[in-house]
């Protein structure tokens, strides 16, 4: 596994790294980690690796775009000194778009988002030991849908900047679609953004894949 022992691990991004995780700061017992794909991460890593005591801070905020990234970003990042940084963040950037189509401005265009997300990662990069970049992801199988479409799009574009800066690089859209080729949408999110159980751990699933997670 590439987390090394005692190395804090901070996830950041929006409603679907939150999950009612605690303020300020996500990190603790019981719930202050959230419910969702964060805790699942933290309790697969301490039940395979308990020797290596890794840190894990979640500070996703419910609603972000790239935007709101950027403007708490030295106080929910660089702050915290992580050793390793994961982002996943683009789904409300895009949801804005399709579901407040009259208030642009709630939205964030391609070349925005990539060139924020490109400035974010640039600027903190060499601050940390391991970067992990996770697409956002819409819970549909057309492929041709106007909203996974230009989901795919950002998801792309979240390549690009891994690839720039030598991040690993999770495609949080293809482990949903894995899981699509067996189960409606409806089975694992009711407005195709925000999953259940299975969503979640689908989602840890592919990161602990990025880090090379092993079970002992």
């Amino acid at each position: 596994m590439l987390l090394k022992s005692r190395q804090k691990l901070l996830f950041i991004g929006d409603s679907v790294t939150d999950c009612e995780r605690a303020r300020p700061v996500g990190e603790g017992l019981f719930d202050a980690i959230g419910k969702g794909y964060v805790r699942m991460v933290d309790g697969l890593l301490m039940a395979a690796h308990p020797e290596a005591q890794i840190r894990v801070v979640n500070m996703g905020c419910s609603g972000n775009t790239v935007r709101d990234l950027a403007a708490r970003w030295d106080a929910d990042v660089i702050a915290h000194k992580p050793d390793w940084l994961a982002v996943m963040i683009g789904i409300n950037d895009v949801w804005r778009q399709f579901d407040l189509p009259r208030q642009g401005e709630k939205a964030v265009p391609l070349d925005e988002y990539r060139a924020t997300l490109d400035e974010l990662v640039g600027r903190t990069r060499t601050i940390l030991t391991g970067l992990v970049l996770m697409t956002p992801y819409f819970i549909e199988t057309n492929r041709d849908d106007a909203m996974r479409a230009r989901m795919d799009e950002y998801g792309a574009a979240v390549k690009d900047v891994a690839h720039r800066h030598r991040a690993i690089f999770v495609d949080t859209q293809a482990a949903f679609d894995r899981l699509l080729a067996h189960q409606h949408s409806a089975a694992i999110a009711w407005d195709r953004i925000h999953p259940n159980h299975l969503g979640h751990m689908a989602i840890a699933r592919a990161f602990l894949e990025g880090v090379q997670f092993a079970w002992k």
